[in-house]
């Protein structure tokens, strides 16, 4: 780039010297700026070095980031609640319910900080504000559910070319506090499946629904969709297809038809002949029954998902590999998630074997 000298530009009582074109050296700090125009606005921007090569590659980026702004006087104004309103729409489309109506209730909580705010106008000491100011009011799943959700408007508005940076992302997520697995041992089991067969004959659907979560490591809401016409016998296998809703990753997969779950359905089939099209599970969950199962034991609180968590750790005590399992549940990270949700299960079971092994 031709370097070209000019007369020292001055503003804040600073001067500043043309080195190149849109480039400026400040006289008393070295430091490079750049400075720009867009439909007849001056846009400037410290570049934070003193390094001339530096600074020529970080002129380049701001350019592009310039070039990228769209100052059209309509969207120069746009508020951060007309912006959100726009996301929303366009969310919607593509989340499942669950998931819009959580990114809703985000939203619906940065409303009275943000609100008329054009979105041109928020900075990124608004967002640290906003972020110390709702921190402490809510949980750290909470506040890193709605720090998402502004994250995501902003980044909406970058690429509409509203604003040239994201300024929430400066904003750490708070960390999360991992809760305890809690696992059926095979005793426990047994005995919960045998407490909700013998309480009331209206609890056998819910043992029903325990045993399959059991039995195929599904989760709730898989399992709740889960028909026998998702089932090839003569293949060996079933399809998790999520029903309507689709599973978690939105993919639907094809897992091996284990012995434990073979004989369920067949056992089902036997009981009360169900219709191929039609849920297995007549209920969509067994909260309560399970409460009550585990009251009468003096079990811990096992939930549906306690019951996907008993299907892993069995897999993991029968010498299953964590990417095999991982394919099994529906987890796209090749055993990742598995190897460091369950781990210690493994090493527990190595450990118990290793007993086995005298001389």
């Amino acid at each position: 780039m031709k370097t070209t000298q000019s007369e020292p530009v001055r503003s804040e009582q600073r001067t500043y010297s043309k080195v190149a074109e849109c480039l400026y050296r400040c006289d008393s700090s070295d430091v490079y700026y750049a400075l720009l125009k867009k439909s007849g606005k001056q846009i400037r921007r410290s570049l934070k070095t003193s390094d001339r090569k530096l600074a020529e590659r970080r002129l380049a980026e701001f350019k592009e980031k310039v070039s990228r702004l769209d100052l059209t006087q309509g969207k120069n104004r746009i508020a951060f609640n007309e912006l959100a309103t726009l996301c929303m729409n366009t969310w919607r489309a593509r989340l499942k319910p669950r998931s819009a109506d959580s990114r809703d209730n985000s939203i619906n909580q940065l409303r009275p900080f943000f609100g008329a705010v054009p979105v041109r106008s928020i900075t990124r000491l608004q967002c640290e504000q906003w972020a110390e100011q709702r921190s402490p009011q809510v949980a750290a799943s909470t506040f890193n559910c709605d720090l998402e959700s502004l994250r995501a408007i902003l980044d909406y508005a970058q690429r509409e070319g509203l604003i040239m940076d994201n300024p929430a992302k400066v904003i750490i997520r708070r960390p999360m506090n991992k809760a305890a697995i809690t696992i059926p041992t095979r005793e426990q089991f047994t005995a919960l499946i045998a407490t909700l067969r013998s309480l009331d004959i209206r609890y056998n659907t819910a043992a029903d629904l325990v045993e399959l979560l059991a039995y195929s490591g599904m989760r709730k809401a898989e399992a709740n969709a889960f028909r026998l016409a998702d089932v090839d016998f003569k293949r060996g296998s079933f399809t998790v297809t999520g029903g309507e809703q689709g599973t978690k990753n939105h993919e639907a997969r094809v897992v091996p038809l284990f012995p434990v779950l073979q004989a369920f359905l067949k056992r089902l089939q036997a009981e009360s002949p169900r219709q191929p099209d039609k849920p297995l599970i007549p209920i969509l969950d067994a909260k309560k029954a399970l409460e009550t199962a585990c009251k009468l034991n003096g079990f811990p609180h096992f939930t549906h998902h306690c019951m996907r968590h008993y299907f892993v750790s069995n897999a993991l005590e029968k010498g299953v590999d964590f990417k095999t399992i991982a394919a099994w549940v529906g987890h796209k990270d090749g055993g990742l998630l598995v190897a460091k949700t369950y781990g210690h299960l493994r090493d527990t079971h190595s450990y118990e074997m290793a007993k086995r092994i005298t001389l």
